[in-house]
């Protein structure tokens, strides 16, 4: 196989569509895990998704999630890790609010990827 061949079958593999049934439905996600309808979001959704992922969610967790749900319906962006930080550190001081600490919370792509996934967020600028 060439190298532009390798190249496009990663590309095709990456953005091909997947699903998780949840709640006996089935919800269309992309090879990440990011939902290709970000309307079809629900809890259930995030905790299916979270099981798949190896992750217990916590009430911490759902702090989160619901924390890069308003800020998107907020301001129609995804909060910078930087703006987590800051929050997480006034709400919950300044070791549990760190960079470390939400790194380790998520530990599958950090608090803007996997917690974005598990928010029913699209993928973040850059992502590939």
């Amino acid at each position: 196989m060439t190298a532009a061949a390798r190249v496009h079958a990663m590309a095709t593999t990456r953005q091909s569509p997947r699903h998780l049934e949840v709640a006996g439905r089935r919800i269309e996600t992309d090879s990440e895990g990011y939902l290709v309808d970000r309307d079809q979001w629900s809890e259930d959704f995030a905790r299916e998704l979270a099981r798949h992922e190896g992750l217990a969610l916590t009430p911490a967790h759902w702090e989160v999630i619901r924390f890069l749900r308003e800020f998107w319906f907020e301001h129609g962006v995804q909060a910078q890790v930087r703006v987590m930080i800051r929050h997480f550190t006034e709400a919950w001081g300044p070791e549990r609010g760190s960079n470390h600490q939400l790194h380790e919370m998520f530990p599958r792509g950090g608090p803007q990827k996997q917690g974005n996934r598990l928010a029913g967020l699209l993928r973040t600028k850059g992502e590939h």
